[in-house]
């Protein structure tokens, strides 16, 4: 089977990448349990048995799906920390790139939610701990900061998804600007008196 009539010509990768837009988008919607391959198919412009074609089950397209959420923030984390320098700046402009990424792409956050959301299935559970965890020690090799800061910037980190799921990032109520200033202080080192890190 082919792409759906009218649709454009593109290489089997190009369209691997526009069935994985559009799976994260009704991942995001609707969960990764109950998300319809055919509304996928739809969204992408192609037909269901062309999008078995290049995922050849559900399965394989939720955790392609999955590690291209998380490979993504992967990517804004390497690019924030490009020519920084200092575990706190570091932190600071890391934390910072993730809460604009997170405000432009609330797609892409509602998807990595329902990921956390789906782990009581053992395999998206093993995909989603694994790439946590590279996570956690690309930002301590690109840092350098001590544990107890690499802990508190991943809690602030998870405080950020919530609000943004509240819809308090880009107006936020006088509490939501409180938490908010937190994080961005934890960032820099004002979490503790004197501006000092753990």
């Amino acid at each position: 089977m082919t792409p759906v009539a009218g649709a454009e010509r593109l290489t089997a990768e190009e369209r691997r990448e526009q069935i994985l837009r559009a799976a994260l988008t009704v991942f995001a919607q609707d969960g990764y349990s109950a998300a319809s391959t055919e509304e996928i198919a739809r969204r992408a412009g192609i037909s269901q048995p062309y999008l078995f074609r290049l995922f050849r089950t559900k399965r394989e397209l939720v955790l392609a799906a999955i590690q291209r959420c998380f490979d993504a923030t992967s990517a804004v984390f390497e690019a924030a920390a490009r020519d920084r320098s200092g575990p706190q700046d570091v932190l600071e402009t890391i934390g910072m790139a993730y809460q604009a990424e997170i405000l432009s792409d609330p797609v892409s956050l509602r998807a990595q939610l329902q990921a956390y959301a789906a782990c009581d299935d053992p395999e998206i559970r093993a995909l989603v701990a694994g790439n946590y965890g590279r996570l956690v020690d690309q930002v301590q090799r690109l840092s350098g900061a001590d544990w107890g800061s690499i802990n508190g910037f991943f809690a602030q980190g998870m405080l950020l998804n919530v609000l943004a799921m509240l819809g308090q990032l880009a107006n936020p109520e006088p509490w939501a600007a409180v938490l908010i200033e937190g994080c961005t202080a934890f960032w820099a080192g004002r979490h503790l008196a004197g501006g000092t890190t753990a």
